[in-house]
């Protein structure tokens, strides 16, 4: 119930990327967009290699490109008593991830007329303070003012023992508010118990029915459950301090995890949801626009926030992303509507840190449309052959633009290529992006030389001349 992984870090049941301003577009405008399509294979290297350089212990991945899934695989271990290999089949917490479930839930009822958003929350649970002031898209888009019930990364001693949802919430909403409702932005766990709570009460179901019978069955989520009973098919969670050897996690006691972060999935499981999502098999298209539009407060900030889902406006194009942490667990979900993409990254270790694999394979979705075309050998060949010979202190200046001719001198490059052959050997060279600066192609190349990680910027024009190559350690 984090939302790891996040631009702030903040509370357990997680959130994800969230953006600088408010998206009214419709996203069907942007899926003529293209990524490169990715290989699987190098993708499957780039993971392992997380995997093993990270100490993970489980993952779990998905990776759709062009509405197809091109990779859905597991790693390590679901179970470190067993050895159990983690499976694409293998149940993972994917704590405030499920956020976005609830939203969706309360934009279902909202579709049949049954609710609104706009309904003030006293007319569900006057008791709640100033709960006139307070509407129920307020708590999807955590601007409410109500007090956070798991601000904290571990489970605390109230937290270890069972509570009901009224129970946590007569505790945290009837506190004076945090602020003005609309002012600010602040996660609020708290909030998405009392939306549980109202799709109950309005659906005359349990919340858990609801969801399976709306949501998960029409969409085809057959290794999705909430808040299930323990089983085999489960992966078992740990965590770790001060960098320690991991030991088994307690979980959240029961009832504490509920509409906020309850759910348990699989990243195949998950890629059917983002599918589904784009192509409003679920939502309509208005609600959709709800779910993914950033809310803007009182003073004209964006929150880069829409009910239960993260919204990233900057870079190539619109990314939609939620993170997610339960107690030895962290999620990650993220959307491309653009390229109709979407990766998932499920972990049973609270310490795992699965935000940089996620940022790599994503730039790999991401749509390059302003990227030139490039005369010649593609941009992961050109920088392998550029470092092959750096290496050796040599450089082939028939492929170099005039002004890096002339900086790369003979000193430089000797230079250069002592330093690296003293490191030792180049391995693991990939491409993590390209993009456009200049009207050039900016390819971004990755690789390890020695037990050092480093990249390298390559600027090149589209007659295929390379303007620049600079190093950096990572």
């Amino acid at each position: 119930m984090r939302p790891s992984e996040s631009r702030h870090r903040a509370p357990r049941l997680v959130r994800a990327s969230v953006a600088l301003a408010a998206i009214a577009m419709p996203f069907a405008t942007a899926r003529s967009q293209a990524a490169a399509p990715i290989n699987p294979t190098e993708l499957d290297s780039i993971i392992r290699k997380a995997v093993a350089d990270k100490q993970m212990i489980g993952l779990s991945v998905g990776v759709m490109q062009n509405g197809k899934v091109i990779l859905a695989k597991g790693y390590g271990v679901a179970d470190l008593g067993s050895t159990k290999a983690v499976t694409p089949e293998t149940l993972f917490g994917i704590g405030s991830v499920t956020k976005q479930f609830t939203c969706s839930a309360l934009l279902l009822l909202a579709e049949e007329k049954k609710l609104s958003l706009r309904d003030p929350v006293s007319k569900y649970m006057p008791n709640l303070t100033r709960a006139r002031d307070i509407t129920l898209l307020d708590l999807g888009q955590h601007v409410s003012g109500y007090r956070d019930y798991y601000p904290l990364d571990f489970v605390d001693r109230e937290m270890q023992k069972p509570a009901t949802d009224e129970a946590i919430i007569a505790e945290y909403a009837t506190r004076p508010l945090d602020f003005d409702p609309g002012t600010r932005w602040s996660y609020s766990n708290t909030n998405f118990l009392i939306l549980g709570r109202v799709i109950e009460r309005v659906s005359g179901q349990s919340f858990g029915a609801f969801l399976t019978k709306r949501i998960f069955q029409p969409v085809g989520m057959t290794h999705t459950a909430y808040d299930p009973v323990s089983s085999p098919a489960m992966a078992k969670g740990y965590t770790s301090f001060g960098l320690a050897s991991p030991v088994s996690a307690d979980p959240e006691g029961k009832g504490w995890a509920g509409a906020a972060g309850a759910i348990w999935s699989t990243p195949t499981d998950l890629l059917a949801w983002d599918r589904a999502l784009l192509d409003n098999k679920v939502l309509s298209q208005s609600s959709f626009q709800t779910l993914t539009t950033a809310r803007r407060l009182a003073d004209g900030r964006s929150t880069g926030y829409g009910c239960g889902q993260g919204v990233n406006d900057r870079g190539p194009a619109i990314v939609l992303s939620h993170g997610g942490a339960v107690s030895g667990f962290v999620a990650q979900n993220t959307i491309i509507p653009a390229t109709r993409s979407a990766v998932v990254m499920l972990a049973n270790t609270d310490f795992s840190a699965v935000g940089a694999l996620n940022a790599e394979i994503i730039a790999k979705l991401m749509p390059h449309a302003d990227v030139p075309v490039i005369r010649g050998l593609g941009a992961l060949e050109a920088g392998k052959a550029f470092l092959d010979r750096l290496v050796k202190g040599e450089v082939d200046r028939s492929t170099l633009g005039e002004d890096f001719d002339s900086y790369l001198t003979a000193a430089k490059l000797d230079a250069a290529g002592a330093a690296l052959r003293q490191m030792g050997p180049v391995t693991n060279v990939r491409l993590a992006q390209t993009v456009e600066r200049g009207g050039m192609e900016v390819a971004v190349i990755q690789f390890s030389v020695g037990s050092q990680t480093a990249q390298a910027l390559m600027y090149r024009t589209p007659d295929g001349k390379i303007q620049e190559f600079l190093l950096s350690r990572r």
